[in-house]
């Protein structure tokens, strides 16, 4: 069989890791085996371990493949808008849409490979990958968030972070009831509302003029 060449080699590489980063969210790290990935990358399962030396270092490259995509739509999205708070709006609506709840093999792997990361060895290359990924969406929020320090906005961003993950993973074990889309509704009003407008001060009531005030005694005498 004759050898590809090292860019053929290389855009394998990018096909195996493409296309394993969207089965790994779709179907958890154990859910698909190596023919699998290798069948959606349109290539032969033999020539795998040419390419990785095992399926938990490919897991590692692919998680961090689909954080790098994430963090590179998070970025577009707050460059797209005029302000950070218009900015944080838009990963905030984003993040807990309908789309994202259906279409998991395109959306963050925060959520989708939150369970498995757990579940690896604090060595496994998936755990370090995942980490890393993690806290580069945390920082993009964190870049967006009002507060007075670096410290206090890294608080906010990982509250907003748990809060938007926890509602996205609720809303699609409960997809197809309606209480999947009351943890989306849920979620987007508690981080993006708007602070309720102070009420307006009491205006004193007009003064009665003294021709009225004398027509008012005379008719309360009668």
């Amino acid at each position: 069989m004759p050898r590809v060449s090292r860019a053929e080699a290389e855009s394998h590489r990018q096909q195996i890791t493409e296309a394993s980063a969207r089965l790994f969210k779709e179907r958890g790290i154990n859910g698909v085996s190596v023919a699998d990935l290798m069948g959606a990358a349109g290539l032969t399962h033999g020539g795998f371990y040419g390419h990785f030396e095992s399926k938990d270092a490919l897991a590692g490259e692919a998680v961090a493949h689909a954080f790098g995509q994430s963090a590179e739509r998070w970025r577009k999205r707050v460059a797209s808008q005029p302000d950070d708070a218009a900015g944080r709006a838009l990963i905030v609506d984003k993040f807990l849409s309908a789309p994202s709840v259906k279409e998991v093999g395109l959306g963050c792997p925060s959520v989708s490979l939150a369970a498995d990361v757990a579940r690896e060895s604090a060595a496994a290359p998936i755990r370090s990958a995942y980490l890393d990924g993690l806290e580069a969406l945390v920082g993009i929020l964190a870049g967006v968030e009002d507060g007075p320090d670096a410290a206090a906005r890294r608080r906010a961003a990982i509250a907003d972070y748990a809060t938007m993950a926890g509602a996205l993973m609720l809303a699609r074990a409960t997809e197809g009831a309606p209480l999947s889309g009351e943890f989306l509704a849920a979620a987007r009003e508690r981080l993006l509302r708007a602070p309720a407008p102070a009420p307006a001060p009491a205006s004193a009531p007009a003064p009665v003029p003294a021709r009225e005030r004398a027509t008012a005694r005379k008719t309360r005498k009668a």
